[in-house]
């Protein structure tokens, strides 16, 4: 009797030892493998996965940034167009291609998956190029034989482009995320770096685009660097695929909106019932697989998980505690979201303005080299690869020892700086701006390395840390969505800009009838002056947004 009792003590040790070690190799936080099986740790996801999806997004950004920030140019030199309506039409794409992820995030999410979501808008990505690229090449489509026709399939090219990055680009970051289980602490150390490297991947294809993409534009022509461009979308997708046994995937569950507005439709009938003193009693479902503890924060929205005597009339007449919470977070980021728009506005100013004053400047560097008017923009690339390096193996690391805690410099803080930083920016690229145009002779355009490289540093710091934000504070279920958020800072950003411009132009010529701060040419414009007032509106919103930081509460075990 004592062996046999000891052989089952034994047997449920051995039991034990097993389902540990089973839940060391697999993974748990309800992603699956290409299979649909719990994930194997070691044979997926973690660097091994995420390195396919960073190349994906390297590619996408060569892609991007070879046409984005040339669009100006191709405006104005080959469609002659004026310089204000160009630059209108070039924040309206911008505008267009940032706010699309909101849609292609909400699908990604709610229906599509973001491994298919990612495929299938580089297939639309593709097509849009392949349009670019026969307007410019076929010889019946030049804007001298058939310039309306031309201006029509290039604009549809373009916008065939923002579609395909309005799915590509929240799919593919929070797919890239998804690759680190945030339950295991190595390789929650890992995600925290990986948004560092995401960005340097990222600014190593913008630094490729706006170098080698424009060379090609400005040497052979805009059909062969759309070629180039396109090939290289068609190579990322084909290594894309070839990582998907490694990845691992989420499941899409329906539209993440819908519980959301449930908890509002059951707090606004429930308004006028008390909150019961012991919140323990609210509403939940036990046993779910996702579950959040109850906030003081939004009170109002508790009385949805308010259960009446007699029952229920419907899902509209009640909510979980845990859907409460879900909607308290993302109702939480919306303060944030609003004060990060300014700081959208003054980023736009890169791919436009800040271009258009490289094409006005002398480009030579030696007798025989003139750089193209967007390769300028490689000074911000390369400032903000170096930035995130610093950050991310010598300033983060030096935070987290001397201050115990497991990030350095939290990630409200180092957006910031970024915010900060980028009026900063705005300053000095009106001090610039007033140089050039009080100079006698053409000045040089290394003078406009400074606003590159200091917006650069400001993208390290901001954009980072809000991509970081809106993917870890909205619910688990909104990722990619919550991707869509961030890029939609910039799209609102470009939109703010549009209007801001059309606004300025118009006071400031007395309804046109005389030149304002934007001429039909650099030369009768004021740039210096708009950047001022740019600068002056990043400063004061800097002060809207530390109040806003201070009062935001951080998601639980963030």
């Amino acid at each position: 009797m004592r062996n046999n009792e000891l052989q089952g003590l034994s047997g449920h040790a051995v039991g034990e030892v097993e389902a540990e070690v089973d839940g060391e190799k697999l993974v748990h936080d309800s992603s699956v493998d290409h299979r649909g099986r719990p994930p194997l740790r070691a044979a997926t996801g973690s660097w091994k996965a995420a390195m396919f999806i960073i190349a994906s997004e390297f590619a996408e950004r060569l892609s991007f940034f070879g046409i984005a920030t040339t669009l100006m140019v191709y405006l104005t030199t080959v469609l002659h167009k004026d310089m204000t309506v160009a630059a209108q039409n070039t924040q309206s794409w911008l505008s267009f291609t940032t706010l699309m992820p909101l849609l292609g995030g909400f699908l990604a999410d709610a229906y599509v998956g973001r491994f298919a979501s990612v495929v299938l808008s580089t297939a639309v990505y593709i097509t849009g190029l392949v349009l670019l690229a026969t307007a410019q090449l076929a010889p019946g489509l030049s804007t001298t034989v058939a310039p309306k026709i031309h201006e029509t399939i290039f604009f549809v090219g373009m916008y065939l482009v923002s579609i395909g990055t309005g799915g590509h680009k929240p799919s593919l970051e929070s797919f890239g995320a998804d690759q680190f289980d945030d339950g295991h602490a190595g390789e929650r150390l890992q995600k925290m770096s990986f948004f560092n490297w995401w960005n340097a991947a990222l600014c190593s294809g913008v630094l490729l685009g706006v170098t080698v993409v424009a060379y090609v534009q400005q040497r052979v022509g805009w059909g062969a660097a759309t070629v180039l461009v396109a090939g290289v979308m068609a190579v990322s997708l084909a290594l894309f695929i070839t990582g998907r046994r490694t990845y691992r995937y989420r499941k899409p569950g329906g539209s993440p909106l819908t519980p959301l507005l449930r908890v509002g439709v059951a707090a606004a009938r429930k308004r006028q019932l008390e909150l019961p003193a012991n919140k323990a009693d609210l509403y939940e479902v036990a046993g779910a697989a996702r579950l959040l503890s109850h906030t003081p924060r939004l009170q109002f929205l508790d009385k949805a998980a308010i259960l009446e005597p007699g029952g229920e009339r419907g899902p509209w007449w009640l909510a979980t505690v845990t859907e409460v919470e879900e909607t308290k977070l993302l109702l939480s980021t919306l303060p944030v979201w609003l004060a990060a728009v300014p700081f959208g506005i003054m980023a736009a100013q890169v791919t436009s303005f800040f271009v258009k004053q490289a094409g006005a400047m002398d480009r030579r560097l030696g007798a025989h080299l003139v750089l193209p008017p967007a390769t300028v923009f490689a000074a911000g690339a390369v400032a903000m690869i170096a930035t995130v390096a610093v950050h991310d193996k010598l300033l983060e690391p030096c935070l987290r020892r001397a201050t115990g805690a497991q990030r350095g410099i939290s990630v409200l803080r180092r957006i910031g700086v970024g915010m900060a930083l980028a009026a900063v920016a705005m300053a000095v690229a009106a001090i610039v701006e007033r140089h050039r145009l009080h100079s006698a002779v053409t000045i040089s355009v290394l003078w406009l390395l400074p606003q590159f490289a200091i917006m650069g540093i400001a993208d390290a710091f901001a954009l980072v840390a809000l991509q970081e934000f809106f993917y870890c504070q909205v619910p688990e279920t909104m990722r990619s969505l919550g991707i869509g958020f961030y890029l939609s800072v910039a799209g609102v950003g470009s939109l703010m800009s549009s209007v801001i411009i059309g606004a300025a132009s118009h006071i400031t010529s007395g309804g046109g009838r005389h030149e304002g701060w934007f001429g039909k040419d650099l030369s009768d414009s004021r740039l210096d002056l708009f950047y001022w007032l740019l600068a002056t509106i990043g400063t004061m919103n800097l002060g809207f947004y530390i109040l806003v930081a201070r009062r935001y509460p951080y998601k639980q075990n963030y």
